[in-house]
């Protein structure tokens, strides 16, 4: 098994325009954790934000998600997808390149907002193209690969970032995610349009799937519904949208208040931050390492959701009752906790959104799941800001870790007897 899976991603990492489109992702993902440490810093520790400050980030980041997720989804499968991520590259660095003369929160939110626009078009413009040049059998190994590159940006990225800090200053970081963004746009003018045609029909040859010419006749209205309809009458999409829609609540109400927590529980210790994302990250590299090694398909949807969301509920409940001036080992353990249980989530969660929906519904779908996710990014932070000003960080962190530990029970017994004749919902497909 394992060497078939070792053959699949070399195999996978032949296909010369996948190999250059995921290396474009690893350059915008490394400089926009460069930035998200930077703003963090910036806002949280120069400017002194308080909780709900802090909390109008993510909710601006997410705004355009929740208003042009789904139009974005339609697009994505309506053009050319290569042409939209580049304009996304491009426009991303030049407002990144803003955000450098915003003085305060009142400059810096609005062109959040408008870089946050482009993601919500690049996001299903990249999943789309990635479905429609990928084999069937490879989509586990490009799936775990972005994933791959997103979490190990965790270890690279806060470790790089706060060196950058510590000898220069937050602009200097901003500054380099600009420029990563450059690279990602020259990487994706390498690519000719005459490639991805070809690929795709060689790959709709082989797999006989339909022409995608009937799209193209088809109103946005139309596609959308259609979209969503698909995502009501598949119960395992349908069910794995509901359990990441509440688990994102959760975890949203509190992600940007980490800093609130760790100027509690280090307040004398700016790294820790940037050391506990580090953690995070080897931890998610590990087990989508191993899970891009013994993985078996669609097996095993229950139990990695389950363990995935048990983990990351103890991570956030245990960093929750941490006392003041706590000690770094707990700290980072927690951390690669933390990580190891979003690597499970993360992987296996893009991985069924794209295993169980066909190419032409690619975009769409992800464009759904992308305004369902905004939608609590929006409402969700605001909500995390005034129960910490309320009860204080670390209650909060506990609270919430515990719901997220319960969803992770839920999981493993909705799909605990998967062998038997009625199948639950998050039971292997095959």
């Amino acid at each position: 098994m394992t060497g078939n899976v070792q053959a699949g991603v070399a195999s996978l990492l032949r296909n010369k325009i996948f190999t250059r489109i995921y290396t474009a992702y690893t350059a915008a993902t490394f400089g926009d954790w460069f930035d998200m440490l930077a703003i963090q810093v910036l806002v949280g520790y120069r400017w002194e934000a308080g909780p709900l400050m802090l909390a109008l980030i993510p909710v601006t980041n997410a705004l355009p998600s929740v208003l042009l997720g789904s139009l974005a989804g339609v697009v994505a499968d309506r053009i050319n997808q290569l042409k939209l991520m580049r304009l996304c590259d491009l426009l991303t660095a030049a407002l990144t390149l803003l955000i450098l003369l915003a003085p305060n929160m009142l400059w810096l939110l609005p062109v959040l907002t408008l870089r946050a626009t482009l993601s919500t078009f690049m996001i299903p413009a990249q999943q789309a193209l990635t479905r429609s040049i990928v084999r069937e059998d490879q989509l586990f190994q490009a799936t775990s690969l972005n994933g791959f590159v997103n979490q190990g940006s965790k270890i690279a990225g806060p470790l790089l970032g706060g060196f950058a800090l510590a000898l220069l200053t937050p602009e200097w970081c901003i500054l380099l995610n600009a420029c990563f963004r450059l690279s990602s746009l020259l990487i994706l003018l390498t690519i000719k349009k005459a490639e991805v045609e070809f690929k795709k029909v060689g790959l709709n040859l082989a797999s006989s799937s339909s022409s995608p010419e009937t799209a193209v006749d088809t109103s946005l209205r139309t596609m959308w519904i259609e979209g969503l309809s698909f995502i009501l009458k598949t119960r395992l999409l349908l069910v794995t949208l509901l359990f990441g829609f509440v688990a994102t609540t959760a975890i949203q109400m509190i992600d940007f208040q980490f800093t609130s927590l760790f100027r509690e529980i280090a307040p004398l210790k700016e790294a820790y931050l940037s050391w506990m994302v580090a953690a995070a990250g080897i931890g998610a590299v590990l087990v989508i390492a191993v899970l891009n090694r013994w993985n078996r398909g669609a097996a095993g949807y229950a139990w990695k959701f389950g363990a995935g969301y048990g983990l990351i509920g103890i991570a956030v409940g245990g960093l929750g009752l941490l006392p003041a001036g706590s000690a770094a080992v707990p700290i980072l353990l927690l951390g690669f906790g933390l990580g190891v249980g979003n690597g499970l989530v993360v992987v296996t969660f893009n991985y069924c959104l794209q295993k169980e929906t066909p190419s032409a519904m690619v975009g769409r779908v992800f464009g759904i799941q992308t305004s369902l996710l905004g939608a609590v990014m929006f409402v969700a932070p605001l909500f995390g800001g005034l129960l910490v000003e309320r009860i204080g960080p670390g209650t909060t962190f506990v609270y919430l870790g515990g719901v997220i530990g319960a969803l992770g029970l839920l999981v493993l017994a909705l799909g605990k007897d998967c062998g038997g004749r009625k199948r639950r919902p998050l039971c292997e497909t095959k």
